[in-house]
C-alpha cells in the first residue's frame, strides 16, 4: 500500500547483524502502524516474564502511515518494550522530527534485539545501518550527544534519539530525547536502551513517502492546517503552550500540590499561563509538519538560573513545581533542563521526589537517609541535588531511581501510603479524587497511572458527567475513549490536533485520509475494531506478565484521604465507587469480572493465537499456585 514504507528493520546488537521483513497489507490494516505495530511485535517477540533490563527485551520504534506526509501533526514516533518501571507494557510517544526522519530512511518500524558488547550508537543512513562506536559519548548528556553525533556525521539535518546518563545507569524512569526538548518520557524506555549499551539512534532519510491521491489529500489537509494553525480549537496551545490549562485545573481544585496532600493553592497563581507569558516570554517551536507550535522554550535571562533553557510543559510544572511545593518558575525551568539533559522523565522524577519530601517531613526519612540533604517541601536546591543523584544512582538517589513504588517498598515504615502511582507508573497532574471518570481511566490504563490513554479529563472538565459522582456509565465511556486514542496513537496523530480531526468528522475523516494516503479503504467501524484489538493485545501482555485485578485500584491517598479544601473539599474515590466503575468497565470490554479477556472476545478480534497463549498462561499460573500451597 501507499503511505507505508513497507519494511521492518531488525537490528541484532549482540551479533551486529540486521535483517529486513516486508509488511503485508493485511498486517497494515489489522494494526495500522505506530502503537498497533509495536504492540503486535512486542507481544510476539518477547518471551513471558523476562527481565526488562536483559538483552531479551526487544525495544521497538514505530511510526504511522501518515508520518512524513502532508497530514498535519501526524509525525510522532512510539517506543515500546517491557517496562523496567512497571514490568508490564512500556510505551512512550515522542514528537519532534525523528519520526519523519526514520520513515524517510525506508522503514516503518525498527526492532532492537540483544545487547552490544560495548557502547555504540546506530546510524540509519537512508536505509543502510552503521554500528558506530559511542565510547566518546558514554557519560555525555542527551543534548551533548545529539550535537556530537551531528558533528561526527557532518550533517546538521541528522536526527538523533539519545539517552543521557540516567539511561546508562539503568534508572527505571529514564527517557529518550530528540531535538533536545522532546522526550519519549514515560515507563523507562531510556533504561532499556541503556541496558543494551545503545546510546542513540541517528537517522537520515531521503526517500519520499508516496501517497495514493495527492491532489485530494492536499485539498483536505489545507482545511485541517488552516483550522489547526488559525482556529479556535488550538488557540490556547499556540499562545501559551501546554501550560495553558494550569489556571483552569487549579481553580477546579484538581491540581495536585504537596504530593497530593492538597488539590489547589493560591501560590499556583504565579504559574498561570498569562503570568508566565508576561514574565517569562517563550519562543514557540513547532514539531515537524505541525501548524500549532505548542512547544514553548523558556530562556531564563537573569538571577541564579540565568542561561537555563527548557521546554517547560504542563506536566513538568505540576510534578517539579506545586507537587513539590515549588512555585519559583526559574527553578522549575532549571529542574526541567536537568531532567532533559540527564535523561529522566519529569513526571516520575518529580512525583518520586515529592513522595520523599513528604516522608522527610513526617520523619520517615532523615538526613542520614538522604545523604545529608534536607529534603523539605519547597526547597528547590535540594530538589536539583536529588535529580542529579537519581541520574547518577548516587547514594539516596539510587533508591529513588527505581521509581516511587519500589522506593516506598524499600523504605517501608508505612511510606507506601503516600506513593502516588498505578501499576508502578507515577500519576500525572490531575487530582482524580474529584474527577471520577478520570480516576477510572488513569487506573485502567495499560501502562499505569496515565492521563493520555483515554484523556477522560474531557468528560470531567467539560461537564459531560458529574465529576464528583461515580457512575457505571463511565465504564463504556472510558472504554470508547481508550479505543479511540489507541487508533490515533497507531496512525500516529498528535493529541493536540485531534480536536481539529473531530471537528471535521472524527473517524469519518480518518477513514477518508487513510484511503487518500494508502489507497485502501477502512471504515470507521473497522478503525474502532483496531483500537479494541490493540488494547486487548496489550492487556493480554500484561496478564502474561502477572497483572491482577488489584493492580487497577487507585493508590491509598486517592481512596482514603479526602481533598481538604476548595470546591472539591471532601472528594475521594471510595472502594465501593471504584468497584462500581471498574466492574462496569470490565463488562463493557467483554472481559470477566476479574478483568481477563474471554476467548470469544479475543477470537472475535482476530487474536486466536493470543487466546491460546492466555489459556496456557492461566493454566500455568494456577499450577504454580497449587504447587506453592503444597
Amino acid at each position: 500500500m501507499f503511505g507505508y514504507a513497507g519494511k521492518i528493520l531488525y537490528v541484532d546488537l549482540t551479533h551486529r547483524k540486521t535483517r529486513i521483513e516486508r509488511i503485508s497489507n493485511d498486517f497494515c490494516k489489522k494494526y495500522l502502524g505506530g502503537n498497533g505495530f509495536a504492540s503486535s511485535l512486542l507481544y510476539r517477540l518477547n518471551k513471558p516474564e523476562i527481565d526488562p533490563l536483559s538483552p531479551e527485551n526487544a525495544v521497538i520504534f514505530a511510526v504511522g502511515p501518515f508520518t512524513a506526509t502532508i497530514i498535519p501533526s501526524s509525525h510522532k514516533f512510539i517506543v515500546q518494550a517491557k517496562s523496567p518501571l512497571t514490568n508490564l507494557v512500556g510505551m512512550s510517544l515522542c514528537s519532534g522530527s525523528w519520526g519523519p526522519a526514520l520513515k524517510m530512511t525506508g522503514y516503518d518500524t525498527v526492532v532492537i534485539l540483544g545487547k552490544s558488547e560495548k557502547p555504540i550508537y546506530l546510524f540509519i543512513d537512508d536505509g543502510s545501518v552503521q554500528f558506530a562506536d559511542a565510547k566518546n559519548l558514554w557519560g555525555r548528556d542527551a543534548w551533548q550527544t545529539e550535537d556530537l553525533i551531528r558533528e561526527e556525521t557532518r550533517d546538521e539535518m541528522v536526527r538523533v534519539a539519545a539517552i543521557g546518563p540516567a539511561g546508562e545507569n539503568l534508572v527505571r524512569m529514564a527517557c529518550i530525547t530528540n531535538d533536545k526538548h522532546r522526550q519519549a518520557g514515560r515507563t523507562g524506555m531510556g533504561a532499556v536502551m541503556g541496558s543494551k549499551n545503545l546510546k542513540a539512534i541517528a537517522a537520515r532519510g531521503m526517500k519520499n513517502v508516496e501517497v495514493a491521491k495527492l491532489d485530494e489529500l492536499m485539498e483536505v489537509c489545507g482545511k485541517l492546517i488552516k483550522d489547526a494553525g488559525q482556529g479556535a480549537t488550538t488557540v490556547r496551545h499556540r499562545t501559551y503552550g501546554t501550560p495553558h490549562c494550569i489556571g483552569i485545573i487549579n481553580e477546579k481544585c484538581a491540581f495536585p500540590t504537596r504530593n497530593w496532600q492538597e488539590a489547589t493553592s493560591e501560590s499556583t497563581k504565579s504559574l498561570y499561563p498569562d503570568v508566565l507569558l508576561r514574565d517569562y516570554p517563550s519562543k514557540h517551536n513547532a514539531c515537524w509538519g505541525c501548524p500549532v507550535g505548542c512547544d514553548a522554550i523558556t530562556t531564563i535571562n537573569d538571577g541564579p538560573f540565568k542561561g537555563t533553557v527548557a521546554s517547560v510543559e504542563h506536566e513538568s510544572i505540576y510534578s517539579l513545581g506545586p507537587n513539590c511545593d515549588v512555585f519559583h518558575y526559574p527553578s522549575i525551568a532549571k529542574a526541567v533542563e536537568l531532567c532533559d539533559r540527564l535523561g529522566v522523565d519529569t513526571i516520575s522524577v518529580g512525583s518520586t521526589i515529592a513522595w520523599a519530601m513528604e516522608c522527610y517531613e513526617r520523619g520517615i526519612l532523615t538526613k542520614d537517609d538522604t545523604d545529608g540533604v534536607e529534603l523539605n517541601f519547597g526547597d528547590y536546591e535540594a530538589q536539583h541535588s536529588i535529580i542529579r543523584k537519581i541520574a547518577a544512582r548516587e547514594g539516596f538517589g539510587d533508591i529513588l531511581a527505581d521509581g516511587v513504588k519500589r522506593a516506598s517498598e524499600k523504605v517501608g515504615k508505612g511510606s507506601a501510603r503516600f506513593a502516588l502511582h498505578n501499576k508502578g507508573l507515577e500519576f500525572a497532574g490531575y487530582d482524580v479524587r474529584g474527577l471520577k471518570a478520570s480516576a477510572l481511566a488513569f487506573c485502567t490504563s495499560i501502562r499505569g497511572g496515565c492521563h493520555l490513554r483515554a484523556v477522560a479529563m474531557s468528560l470531567d472538565f467539560d461537564g459531560k458527567v458529574d465529576r464528583f459522582k461515580a457512575d457505571s456509565a463511565y465504564g463504556k465511556m472510558v472504554m470508547n475513549l481508550e479505543d479511540i486514542h489507541t487508533v490515533y496513537d497507531s496512525l500516529i496523530v498528535c493529541l493536540y490536533i485531534q480536536s481539529t480531526f473531530e471537528k471535521f468528522g472524527g473517524f469519518g475523516l480518518v477513514s477518508d485520509l487513510y484511503e487518500l494516503v494508502t489507497g485502501a479503504r477502512i471504515t470507521p467501524n473497522e478503525l474502532y475494531a483496531v483500537g479494541e484489538r490493540v488494547w486487548n493485545l496489550e492487556k493480554a501482555f500484561n496478564l502474561r506478565e502477572g497483572w491482577e485485578k488489584k493492580d487497577d485500584y487507585p493508590p491509598p491517598r486517592v481512596m482514603l484521604d479526602p481533598i481538604p479544601s476548595g470546591i472539591a473539599k471532601g472528594a475521594r474515590v471510595t472502594k465501593k465507587e471504584f468497584d462500581l466503575m471498574l466492574n462496569a468497565y470490565f463488562e463493557a470490554r467483554g472481559w470477566t469480572i476479574d478483568g481477563v479477556p474471554t476467548r470469544g472476545k479475543l477470537v472475535s478480534l482476530g487474536l486466536d493465537d493470543v487466546a491460546e497463549d492466555l489459556e496456557q498462561s492461566e493454566k500455568s499460573q494456577r499450577e504454580q499456585k497449587m504447587e506453592g500451597k503444597k
